[in-house]
């Protein structure tokens, strides 16, 4: 393929909005998942999803587990709670044929070489495409929307009055965003043929949203606790007693299930002066994902100044600690084949730790205690042929006891182990972040997700990063980003400016030089002599793109009557690339252009002028990257028809 440079920028068109009539945010968690939706005409309430059947004792949430359960021949039976309930009321033998999911969608944020055919272990050990997993769940969802949505409108729905919004971390690679939607149309909450009635939305960017929102009696202040050496000043007390406050505002905030928002930004904001910036620290199951915004008055608009950071280090990784602790224990052998033997009873055992670990918190003197399953002691018993205390007593773990009525007694010392690792990983990213030019002079950090919840995470960063900034909690802290996701469905030209995760480009031939270029790049075509992967860059990495902003390039065919251009698309972390054979390039995605429709060029070209209309076809591409997605569009030059064309990062 040969290609014509043209880089050119063009000015930002305001979008032609469709008139949807209910915007429907799903935020799908990897320890929990929910739903809310508000009506275009009144977008200043959002209303949350109905309260769930069979909610766990203890944790008040109106998001759901992200747990699924599949028949033993693969058919949807159940999500969430009733997943949970009825995964455990199977028989023993019968359970190891059932397939139950939970935390799975870590296993798309691990994954490298994301495509269509990834799969997904169930509990048990069987395995199922990725892709079948999430759509069941996304169908599970849109079932229970739309039918709610209905009851509270007076109108009849057409589905495509509906425009869809799902959640990703930010820090997701182009793969992950495209499995999602994949994923949306293969359950069918919108078309391939009508995109645009799906956004993408990123996680802590719709927290961020949110956060402009609120009024200072809506959040709690960390800073405004005087602390010394790890306790406040008062002894523990005013920092108990305030959270326990704020957990009873909690409560009350979560039965009502309607939220107003401002229709302008909360008393905070304007504290904050233009230019002001704020970090969003999205703490959740799977990840912990940061973003650095700056407010724009007067409209009010985002600019994002660096590029998403962050990783693995959400909550599920005190769960993975405490495996660890009892593989240790009891040999990992022991619990991989108490897994496979028996899966209900392993996902009860780690149901009862989750709730055990949203209680700890850092000044708690007495131990927390979790009970295993009969099943596990018998099991143990049978294959170990010693005692569950006899095992806890061998392995030297002092802070973890045996209590007689079948418990397991973790210390404070033991709880505060199991936690450190993934609190420091998350502390260690903020700093790390705070660090960085873009970022210096950070008037505020709003932590917020579901691990935001946590007492030892809230007291770790107060401790850690109080002193640089005020840290800002949102009372419904867990149910930030589903708000956030809604308000963003509504307008989603309210973040303006994005900052390119990585470098983007193509392989292309350029005219080669002596001595510039090495002599194993020379390619020598119609006696000219070209210099090949050369990388022609559309975006680099941590580059600001404004919304509506593109890039432009030209491509001809190669040869006669050819009725396909692929491009493969390169990408790299960092920017100083010359060649697509650079270490840390990789091949990503590639752009399809479709040139089916050539037959009409041809034919008005006439006999005389055999074909040259067709060699000189010039396909215009025009990429967006300021999107929360990539997109691209392109257009025949000659005849000025739009040509199908696609990106695709999914196939490898």
């Amino acid at each position: 393929t040969s290609v014509t440079k043209e880089n050119c920028k063009i000015s930002n068109r305001p979008r032609v909005a469709r008139p949807f009539s209910v915007v429907v945010a799903i935020d799908f968690g990897t320890t929990s998942s929910g739903y809310a939706f508000s009506f275009t005409e009144d977008p200043e309430t959002i209303h949350m999803m109905r309260r769930w059947e069979g909610g766990d004792p203890g944790v008040a949430n109106q998001k759901s587990p992200t747990c699924l359960l599949l028949t033993p021949d693969l058919r949807f039976h159940s999500f969430g709670f009733a997943a949970r309930d009825s995964y455990h009321d199977l028989d023993p033998e019968e359970a190891r044929h059932w397939l139950y999911f939970d935390k799975f969608k870590m296993k798309i944020h691990s994954t490298s070489d994301l495509t269509m055919e990834t799969e997904l272990e169930s509990v048990s050990g069987r395995r199922v495409r990725a892709i079948e997993v999430f759509a069941h769940a996304l169908r599970f969802f849109r079932e229970h929307v739309l039918k709610e949505v209905k009851d509270q409108s007076s109108s009849v729905l057409e589905g495509n009055e509906v425009r869809w919004v799902i959640t990703v971390p930010a820090v997701w690679r182009q793969p992950a965003k495209q499995f999602m939607r994949e994923a949306a149309y293969l359950a069918g909450l919108v078309t391939p043929d009508s995109p645009d009635q799906l956004l993408i939305a990123l996680e802590p960017e719709a927290a961020s949203l949110y956060c402009r929102k609120l009024h200072l009696h809506q959040v709690i202040d960390l800073s405004q606790r005087p602390i010394i050496n790890g306790l406040d000043v008062e002894g523990s007390h005013p920092f108990d007693s305030s959270f326990r406050q704020a957990r009873e505002q909690l409560r009350r905030a979560r039965h009502s299930r309607t939220f107003l928002v401002e229709s302008g930004t909360g008393e905070l904001w304007s504290e904050m002066q233009t230019g002001d910036r704020y970090i969003v620290a999205d703490c959740g199951g799977g990840t912990v994902d940061l973003t650095v915004h700056q407010i724009e008055q007067p409209q009010g608009t985002l600019k994002e100044l660096y590029k998403a950071s962050g990783g693995p280090y959400g909550a599920v990784g005190v769960d993975l600690a405490f495996e660890a602790m009892l593989c240790q224990i009891f040999g990992a052998d022991f619990i991989e084949s108490f897994k496979a033997k028996r899966p209900a009873a392993w996902v009860d055992l780690t149901i009862a730790f989750e709730a055990r670990k949203r209680t700890a918190a850092p000044g708690r003197a007495n131990s927390l205690n979790i009970s295993l399953p009969f099943s596990f002691i018998d099991f143990y018993k049978r294959h170990r042929g010693q005692s569950v205390e006899t095992a806890l007593r061998k392995s030297n773990m002092n802070f973890i006891k045996w209590s007689s009525q079948g418990m397991l007694r973790l210390s404070a010392e033991a709880m505060n182990q199991l936690f450190q690792p993934t609190i420091n990983n998350i502390i260690k990213h903020v700093e790390n972040l705070m660090q960085k030019e873009e970022v210096k002079d950070v008037r505020f950090l709003f932590l917020v997700g579901g691990f935001a919840e946590s007492p030892m995470l809230q007291r770790a960063a107060q401790n850690a990063l109080g002193r640089n900034c005020r840290i800002i909690i949102p009372h419904d802290v867990g149910l930030t980003i589903l708000k956030g996701a809604v308000l963003f469905g509504l307008d989603p030209t309210v973040v303006r400016v994005r900052r390119c995760p990585l470098t983007y480009g193509v392989g292309v031939l350029n005219r080669f030089v002596e001595g510039r270029h090495p002599r194993d790049k020379l390619l020598i075509k119609d006696g000219r002599e070209w210099c090949t992967d050369i990388l022609d860059r559309f975006v680099s990495v941590d580059q600001s793109v404004a919304l509506g902003e593109v890039v432009r390039r030209s491509y001809t065919p190669a040869r006669m009557g050819q009725r396909k251009i692929i491009i493969n698309i390169y990408c790299s972390d960092t920017d100083d690339i010359t060649y697509i054979t650079d270490p840390g390039v990789r091949k990503c995605g590639a752009i399809t252009l479709d040139l089916l429709e050539s037959g009409a060029v041809a034919a008005s070209a006439g006999d005389n002028d055999k074909g040259s209309a067709i060699e000189r076809r010039e396909i215009r591409t025009t990429m967006q990257f300021g999107d929360t997605e990539i997109k691209v569009t392109a257009v025949d030059v000659a005849t000025g028809q739009l040509v199908r064309a696609s990106i695709d990062f999914l196939s490898n």
